[in-house]
């Protein structure tokens, strides 16, 4: 009998205790708010395009060094990679962190449009703010493991290149992943919301054609226009676009074409993305935009090669974890603007044609569902070697698009840095979750096995490739 009451009183501290760890935790986070802003801010201005993100990883590295992290850097073959890890034991869960910007657009930390002179490249994605968020996370989710005893280990992954170099899929295929019981990360937005939301596979190569040089109006009988192949290319691609499945993506830019009309060139290069629900999917239509290629330089007397870049599996959706996500995000709740920040949104919105959200969204969580975004993220890899989840936070004014001068504008500024402590808090109380709650780790995982199948086998859609390290130069 007295041991009976000696166990309930046990199990009813519990919680209390808990929740008082908790609360102090929470509380760690807003006292370092500033210095979260003040790294966010920084990778920011450096905007630093992908595997040339020296200063952003570095400052990422020094502030988690200063932690009690222990870090292995330049993994994977990547000099801007890295893993930095906290505590002892199991599970061990990692965070995700990105940094990369995104070349071909800038702006200002302005409500209108204002470009900085000289700036080729902006955190138009927002991830100064998941890198900034998610070491904050780390840091947070470390001391608490320290403060409670509890076993465990915390990882935060420092991951380049996301936007079209696929810095995970290198540290997948590596093997940095095998022992992590589960992965968490997050993401930029317009409103917070951790529904169940999967995205496209996709792969991306640059073809290049090369033909002969001469003069154009002199000698045109003695060329064979490089660009003449890529436009030939474009136009069976773009009548391709008619005969591929609905959910597909194609698109395309030419990244070299000639530099004088009187000049035929003899080079020219075009990028493209395949995107499919499928990796499958990916790979037929990639099949025929191969053989595309190769009659454009047929038909044109040009000769043609491609380089892959990057390449990504679809987000495999874990609901154990994604429903989990979602409590812990309602929990911490959404972004209030002081009357400046209502300025700048009211600003901003005025910019939108027929803007998806409403002001005053930004304060509300998204209802929870599971649904297909037209996305794509190496993040995809990491969910096929470990249950992960992710969420997203209203760090740009509502209504606004990733990749533009709005979003870029708002990741400069403290609507940009509240939504990362949202993250990074929402991030920290999930971790606490899992590493508390065994229950939850087993149907998460049985999930995960279930999901992936008894005979899965990991395929990477860039190949065997080395990381492209100069794809952005």
């Amino acid at each position: 009998m007295k041991r009976a009451l000696l166990l309930a009183t046990v199990m009813m501290m519990a919680p209390a205790t808990a929740k008082a760890d908790t609360a102090e935790i929470l509380a760690s986070i807003d006292a370092r708010s500033e210095q979260s802003a003040d790294t966010a801010r920084k990778l920011w201005e450096w905007a630093e395009v992908g595997y040339q993100e020296e200063k952003s990883s570095g400052l990422l590295q020094q502030q988690l060094r200063a932690q009690g992290f222990s870090i292995d850097t330049g993994v994977a073959g990547i000099p801007t990679a890295f893993v930095a890890e906290y505590g002892k034991g199991g599970p061990v869960i990692a965070i995700l962190a990105e940094f990369d910007a995104l070349p071909g657009i800038n702006q200002d930390a302005t409500p209108t449009r204002q470009p900085i002179p000289g700036k080729g490249a902006s955190h138009a994605c927002g991830h100064n703010l998941f890198g900034a968020g998610s070491v904050e996370a780390a840091i947070a989710v470390g001391k608490w493991l320290e403060e409670t005893g509890t076993p465990g280990r915390v990882r935060l992954y420092g991951t380049p290149a996301e936007e079209g170099g696929s810095g995970k899929v290198y540290m997948v295929r590596e093997g940095l992943f095998n022992d992590v019981d589960f992965s968490l990360h997050w993401h930029a937005s317009h409103e917070n919301s951790a529904a169940a939301r999967t995205t496209l596979a996709n792969r991306s190569a640059k073809f290049r054609f090369r033909g002969v040089s001469a003069h154009a109006a002199g000698a045109p009988d003695k060329a064979r226009s490089a660009l003449d192949g890529v436009e030939a290319f474009n136009m069976m691609i773009n009548m391709m676009r008619e005969h591929v499945p609905q959910d597909s993506r194609i698109h395309y830019v030419i990244t070299e074409g000639g530099t004088a009309p009187n000049v035929v060139p003899d080079f020219a290069e075009v990028f493209y993305y395949v995107r499919h629900p499928d990796p499958a999917g990916v790979d037929a239509i990639w099949a025929r935009l191969e053989e595309a290629a190769k009659g454009a330089a047929m038909g044109t007397g040009t000769e043609v090669d491609w380089e892959v870049i990057h390449g990504n599996n679809p987000l495999l959706v874990n609901e154990a974890l994604a429903k989990m996500m979602d409590q812990k995000l309602r929990q911490v709740g959404g972004v209030s603007y002081t009357p400046e920040e209502q300025s700048f949104a009211e600003k901003i919105h005025a910019s939108f044609d027929k803007p998806s959200r409403k002001l005053g969204s930004e304060a509300e969580i998204q209802p929870y569902n599971k649904s297909l975004g037209y996305g794509s993220t190496d993040v995809g890899d990491v969910s096929y070697a470990t249950p992960t989840v992710g969420l997203r936070t209203a760090t740009w004014v509502p209504g606004t698009s990733a990749h533009s001068w709005q979003s870029s504008a708002a990741s400069g500024m403290s609507i940009g840095f509240k939504g990362t402590q949202v993250a990074a808090k929402t991030l920290t109380l999930a971790a606490i979750e899992l590493y508390s709650n065994p229950g939850l780790r087993a149907e998460a995982k049985a999930e995960f096995d279930k999901a992936r199948g008894p005979n899965y086998e990991y395929k990477s859609l860039l190949g065997d490739r080395k990381p492209p390290l100069d794809y952005r130069k």
